[in-house]
C-alpha cells in the first residue's frame, strides 16, 4: 500500500477530526475516570491555532486523498535551572492510524517522520505520553526503539 505524510492545513479539519475522536474514545474506554465522552474533542478553533503556532506541527499520513493517519508534535524547550540540563524536546502530543489501515505500517512510518523532523530541529529526544494500560501502543513504541523515561504513578481516593 502506498501512502504519503504531508503538512496539515486548516482545510483538512473536517476530513481529520474523526481521528480525534478515536483517540479520543480509546482514552475515554480506557480511563473514564479522567476522560469525559466527547464527539468533538479537537474544535476547529484548537486545530487552527495549533497550525498557527510555530512550535506546533501537524501531519497527516494519506493514501490518495484519503486521510489515514494523524501525529500532533510540539517543540519544548526546557530551560537549564539548578537541578536539570537545558534541552529541546520534540513532544508527540497525539499520534492515530484509521482502525482500518492499522498494522500496515502507516503508525511506523510516521514515527519514522517525527524521527527524522526532531533530527532536523536539532532536539535532544523525542517525547510521549502513553497509558500505562495500552499495551498495544507501549509494545508499538519499544517496537522502534523507545524505552521508558519515566512513569506517573497515582492513589485514588474513590
Amino acid at each position: 500500500m502506498e501512502f504519503s505524510i504531508r503538512k496539515a492545513t486548516k482545510e483538512d479539519y473536517e476530513s481529520v477530526s474523526f481521528l480525534f475522536r478515536q483517540v479520543h474514545e480509546l482514552h475515554v474506554s480506557e480511563r473514564p475516570d479522567l476522560y469525559k465522552e466527547n464527539s468533538t474533542p479537537v474544535t476547529q478553533e484548537t486545530f487552527n491555532s495549533q497550525l498557527d503556532d510555530e512550535k506546533q506541527h501537524i501531519f497527516l499520513a494519506t493514501i490518495e486523498k484519503e486521510i489515514v493517519g494523524v501525529i500532533v508534535m510540539e517543540e519544548v524547550n526546557i530551560a537549564e535551572n539548578p537541578f536539570v540540563n537545558e534541552r529541546k524536546i520534540l513532544l508527540i502530543n497525539s499520534i492515530c492510524t484509521a482502525t482500518a489501515h492499522q498494522k500496515k505500517g502507516i503508525g511506523k512510518r510516521m514515527m519514522k517522520y517525527a524521527f527524522d523532523f526532531g533530527k532536523n530541529l536539532n532536539a535532544d529526544s523525542i517525547e510521549l505520553n502513553v497509558l500505562e494500560n495500552n499495551q498495544n501502543a507501549i509494545e508499538f513504541y519499544q517496537s522502534i526503539g523507545m524505552t521508558t523515561k519515566s512513569r506517573k504513578m497515582e492513589f485514588k481516593f474513590n
